[in-house]
């Protein structure tokens, strides 16, 4: 293996707002500030560096204009995808449309600040 992903970067108007969400979504914690107000979240276990990749929020003014180019993917590990859908909701989270036909397998969702995601009907084992 040559490398691997350590960490994702994602700009946003509201980091405060994107670190609770994702914290809450992927069971992640705070790992760090930095004086840009850029917050930098991860697994509890692992943090930086560690199996899962980190997430950095990073402030930023910038319009989004179109769909994202890169999306997530996530898999549930402890309920079926109906009832993680619920919980996604719950959080915050939004249908998007981008485009799907409503015969996938999968839920095109969106944060609270509109990127989408994929909600996969596997259920995988938690690291």
């Amino acid at each position: 293996m040559a490398c691997r992903i350590s960490e994702l970067l994602l700009d946003c108007a509201d980091p405060e707002l994107l670190a609770a969400f994702w914290c809450e979504a992927l069971g992640y914690v705070e790992l760090g500030r930095e004086d840009d107000g850029s917050i930098q979240i991860g697994s509890p276990d692992g943090g930086f560096g560690g199996p899962q990749p980190t997430l950095l929020l990073v402030p930023s003014d910038d319009p989004r204009t179109g769909k994202l180019r890169l999306h997530f993917d996530l898999n549930a590990t402890d309920r079926d995808q109906d009832a993680e859908l619920e919980r996604l909701l719950a959080l915050g989270a939004r249908p998007a449309d981008i485009g799907q036909t409503g015969a996938e397998s999968w839920h095109v969702l969106a944060d609270p600040e509109g990127n989408e995601f994929c909600l996969l009907r596997t259920r995988l084992q938690p690291l």
